[in-house]
């Protein structure tokens, strides 16, 4: 779980133990966690489960930036 949110480009804050899970506490960009859910499932089997809330804005990485313009002008 811990590499998948690094692999998200997120940023793990810390971890809990509630009774027999592990709480994993994190910030991760939106663009990066639309697809979590069945991703979830698939690595924990089913068990995992995760809610999330909106934290602040930021800027986008230059080269994801660059990215999101070249698609952009390939839909015009």
């Amino acid at each position: 779980i811990m590499g998948d949110l690094n692999g998200r480009r997120g940023k793990v804050l810390g971890m809990d133990n509630a009774g027999k899970n592990q709480v994993i506490k994190a910030s991760v960009p939106m663009a990066e966690f639309l697809t979590y859910a069945p991703d979830l499932r698939s690595m924990t089997g089913g068990r995992g489960m995760y809610t999330m809330e909106f934290s602040h804005y930021d800027e986008v990485p230059t080269h994801i930036a660059e990215k999101i313009v070249e698609e952009a002008n390939k839909s015009k």
